[in-house]
């Protein structure tokens, strides 16, 4: 094999690696910042906040002249929205929601597989010189 292709095959071979790390990474940060905005919303905190909003938006539909079933239906659908968010959060999170689910393992996974096809692209690249 010349001189090149070997330099080649090493350059690719550790930008294999070094999208593996990337994977590596990702793969641990993205839950931690699913688990800490999950924390942001149901913390003592975002309920006081969610009351005072749910308050001044009833407060305000009442002021402008909307009847009060009204107005209490439009909160009770505002909170609501709140809610759902929280709750595909938590699900997100704690895996039991309908999107793909990928544990340490499956992670692990992925990330030999995405290992293994760049290694044969790397292959077809080289057998192609």
């Amino acid at each position: 094999m010349s001189e090149e292709k070997s330099e080649r095959k090493k350059h690719i071979g550790q930008e294999a690696e070094e999208v593996k790390e990337i994977l590596g990474v990702v793969s641990t940060q993205i839950p931690a910042l699913i688990r800490g905005v999950v924390g942001a919303v149901f913390s003592e905190e975002a309920g006081k906040d969610m009351g005072r909003a749910a308050g001044a938006f009833y407060k305000e539909l009442r002021e402008s002249g909307m009847p009060e079933d009204v107005a209490v239906k439009m909160t009770q659908n505002y909170i609501g929205v709140f809610t759902s968010l929280g709750d595909m959060l938590k699900e997100a999170v704690s895996g039991k929601g309908k999107g793909i689910k990928i544990g340490k393992e499956g992670r692990e996974e992925v990330a030999e597989e995405i290992t293994r096809k760049i290694k044969e692209k790397i292959a077809e690249k080289t057998e192609e010189e």
